[in-house]
């Protein structure tokens, strides 16, 4: 079978450059207009293109998965069982895309890295007759994925904050850090929004809500890029909706899902955060592999929405082309199609793009304007990088030049421990992160705990639990300890892990602190009940440190390739939790997870429920301080906490087929709801008033209402805002989050909040495929929650039917006002 080639938007032959020879035997070209900074990136771009042969010109278009050498020594290629060999002495005469994370493949000091590094970066300007570096990414999912860089908090965590200012200082520390050393790209943000949540990347998404997962996602991209490394948008699109949450299972849903829910926030990031980069998705949805899809690639993302970045592949996802999804025959046939839709890097090595692809070419089955397309993109963006500046360096920021470190020589042992990642400012920073994506759950007034007297603190404290006294507890999959290294055991983790056991001990100094392990994560065996239980029964409290193992592909509870069948806590957690409800003593629920879990009787039997999702290594100083009441709870959920174990997949974001009815005995009514938590004081919501309730289809609500802290302590409420569209020309969910604001009282003290709302918010798409915005009635939900609805305003929409696009508005406005009573 030969696979289908879209040339949307490829130039025309008279427009393209023609093959050369080998770069051998030609004219060495150090100068020309490609390095005059006078000149515009495309122009530059062009005028290089113009002196390339075939072969350098594909050369761009792929990485080479390297590992940097602890020894300061030229990185060396990294062998993996899905590709070949590679031998950069054959490759690198003709260039170099990309270098795949040379710092992520194995423990590397980070100034030694940089100096393996800008070694390496000097001999493949060197080698190509244009002295082109490569452009080096890496992985920061949550946190720069290198030994000794800062653990932050996972993306889950990020959505759980309802902050997108933090996590948009975050990314910019995040990025900054990878600069230092000489990284360009990071892999990162993922934007997939949860669809099922037995799916095990679960941990690396923002949320099940696309407005909260645009606004997190578009503020990390702003940080990301402000530090100078391009950012990249990932997976576009579907890959959170296969079929019974499986890693790259099929997707099966509809345009309007696709549009509304799993689009959006791609859309938001691509039109406000100026990102750079997207990685598109491994996964086929209705049959169409995201890699070979052009109305995708090329329509939508970039004739559309307008991105003029850089499309790159998921590692192996071209090859996956031929080899999973069965839509060529070849793989060039995979890197034709691939070329055609609109990806334009192969990562994260050469397998379809080298040999396969230029025989393609030769044979006339792809044509060379797709190859002058995709390496106009990459040139565009190493011109922007300032890599073929005339006084580009090889040498990044961060590296000690005074150590001798000028990309030829140096003392590397001299260098060693000189550059950190892991600073005081960072740890401050992931700190705060971690404290404000806390969420407390579930409160029957045992917390706050007493810290500072020693008469009211809790004598005695039983820490019961599989994750009460591990230090990797707090990490997900993509943080470089467990994605590493645990392949290098012995090796040190780079950074500080207090557990939770040490955390509470340091902030209840006044406490005798007692740990039993309980269980393992998800083996099961019962035999350490016996121990726990009789902790729990001689402690005056119990707090049960119960939640994941992060890893991949099975290693782990959840992250990449570690899907559940269903949301029991794994292993024998649950069983472990009832027996410690059953000892009689007051139990505090504490989960380090990666995705939401039912908790049975917990959820009216605890004494208080703490969710947490891989707090990063501030983590558990972050989890201890808000049980003492020392940090105010201000988290809420990103994502439902389901009732029952086997009710998915189910999301807030449901039709009204999708919740509890009497013709169905499965009831997916959550055990919280979406955007829940609670704080340690109490908030009254009153005096709504709806200055404009009635508008055109091309006009806007506003409202506004009071909140008062009228509680004894200084407190965090989380404002939402959800629209109910209670009849409409196709099915809509019952509600949908369109704005949200976090609001810092102190006790006693009150805020105005006015919310202006444009018609466009109320978009669908309808039944012809196009966004359009429908007159008729409409709720304003003003709520603490998705099931905790405050006030509601109820508006219509006047006039005809009115179809908008991708220029439409995106947010509400939203202004707040402390109001000048005195508590």
């Amino acid at each position: 079978m030969t696979a289908n080639i879209d040339n949307a938007g490829v130039p025309t032959p008279a427009e393209t450059t023609d093959s050369r020879a080998p770069a051998s035997g030609l004219t060495d070209h150090r100068t020309g207009p490609w390095r005059d900074a006078t000149l515009a990136p495309e122009a530059r771009a062009d005028a290089l293109i113009a002196a390339m042969t075939l072969q350098e010109k594909i050369s761009q278009l792929f990485g080479i998965w390297v590992g940097a050498s602890d020894e300061g020594a030229e990185v060396a290629p990294f062998q993996h069982d899905m590709e070949e060999a590679v031998a950069l002495d054959d490759l690198l005469p003709h260039g170099l895309g990309q270098l795949t994370r040379p710092f992520g493949t194995a423990p590397v000091d980070p100034a030694v890295g940089a100096l393996s590094l800008s070694r390496t970066q000097e001999r493949i300007a060197g080698a190509n007759r244009f002295g082109i570096p490569a452009l080096a990414h890496e992985e920061c999912l949550a946190g720069f994925a290198t030994w000794g860089a800062t653990a932050y908090p996972v993306p889950l965590s990020w959505g759980a904050t309802f902050h997108p200012e933090l996590v948009r200082e975050m990314a910019a520390a995040i990025g900054r850090d990878m600069r230092s050393v000489g990284v360009h790209q990071g892999l990162a943000p993922v934007l997939d929004v949860v669809r099922d949540a037995r799916w095990g990347r679960v941990e690396e998404t923002i949320g099940e809500d696309p407005y909260l997962v645009g606004t997190v996602a578009t503020a990390y991209v702003r940080g990301l890029e402000s530090a100078g490394v391009v950012a990249t948008l990932k997976h576009f699109a579907g890959y959170s909706a296969s079929r019974a949450g499986r890693n790259l299972a099929p997707v099966g849903m509809g345009v309007r899902e696709r549009a509304d829910i799993i689009l959006t926030p791609f859309e938001m990031a691509v039109r406000e955060s100026g990102v750079r980069s997207v990685m598109h998705a491994y996964t086929d949805t209705d049959g169409i592999p995201s890699a070979a899809d052009g109305p995708l690639l090329t329509g939508l993302l970039r004739h559309t929405w307008g991105f003029d970045g850089t499309v790159v592949a998921d590692y192996f996802g071209i090859a996956f082309l031929k080899t999973l999804h069965g839509v060529a025959g070849t793989f060039g046939e995979a890197a034709g199609a691939a070329l055609g839709a609109g990806v334009d890097v192969e990562l994260p090595t050469v397998k379809t793009f080298g040999s396969p692809l230029t025989d393609a070419i030769a044979e006339g089955l792809v044509p060379e304007a797709l190859v002058d397309r995709a390496v106009r993109r990459v040139l565009v963006q190493k011109v922007q990088l300032g890599l073929l500046d005339a006084d580009w360096r090889p040498v990044p920021p961060g590296l000690i030049e005074a150590a001798g470190a000028d990309g030829s020589g140096g003392n590397s042992e001299a260098l060693r421990g000189t550059v950190r990642l892991d600073t005081d400012e960072n740890r401050a920073l992931a700190r705060r992160v971690a404290e404000q994506a806390v969420v407390l759950l579930r409160n029957d007034g045992t917390l706050p705990l007493a810290a500072d007297a020693a008469a009211e603190a809790p004598a005695r404290i039983a820490l019961i639990g599989p994750n009460a006294d591990t230090p990797t507890a707090v990490l997900g999959c993509y943080a470089f300890p467990v994605h590493v290294g645990g392949q290098h055991p012995g090796t040190p983790l780079g950074i500080e892990l207090p557990t939770l056991r040490e955390a509470c001990a340091a902030e209840f100094p006044h406490s005798e602190i007692v740990t039993a392990q309980g269980a393992d994560i998800d083996g099961p065996a019962t035999g350490g009940f016996d121990e726990a239980i009789e902790l729990a029964r001689g402690a005056d409290l119990v707090i049960a440190a119960l939640g994941d193992r992060a890893g991949l592909f099975g290693r782990g509870t959840s992250g990449e390739g570690c899907d559940a069948e269903n949301l029991a806590l794994p292993g024998v957690q649950q069983q472990l939790l009832d027996a410690l409800l059953d000892a009689g003593t007051p139990v505090v629920v504490t989960l380090l997870a990666g995705r939401p879990y039912a908790l049975g009787r917990a959820v009216d039997e605890a004494a208080a429920v703490v969710q947490s999702f891989f707090p990063g290594e501030e983590g558990t100083t972050a989890i201890a301080s808000v049980l003492s009441g020392r940090t105010e709870p201000s988290g809420r959920l990103p994502v439902s906490v389901p009732s029952h174990p086997g009710s998915q997949p189910s999301t807030y974001l449901a039709a009204r087929l999708g919740h509890s009815s009497d013709v169905s005995s499965v009831d997916p009514t959550p055990a919280f709801g979406f955007g829940h938590g609670l704080t340690y004081t109490a908030f009254e919501w009153s005096d709504l008033v709806v200055e404009h309730g009635r508008a055109s289809t091309e006009g806007e609500f506003t409202l506004s209402c009071t909140i008062r802290n009228t509680g004894a302590r200084q407190g965090t409420e989380v404002v939402q805002v959800y629209l109910h569209d209670p009849v409409a020309s196709v099915v809509q969910p019952v509600q949908r989050l369109i704005g949200y604001v976090r609001l810092e009282l102190n006790a006693g003290r009150a805020a105005r909040v006015r919310v202006t709302v444009p018609a466009d918010l109320a978009s669908f798409t309808g039944r012809d495929g196009h966004r359009i915005v429908e007159p008729g009635d409409l709720e304003l939900r003003l709520s603490a929650s998705s099931t905790d609805t405050r006030l509601t305003a109820r508006v219509r929409l006047t006039g005809p039917v009115r179809m908008v696009d991708h220029t439409r508005r995106l947010h509400p406005s939203v202004t707040t006002e402390i109001l000048a009573d005195a508590p």
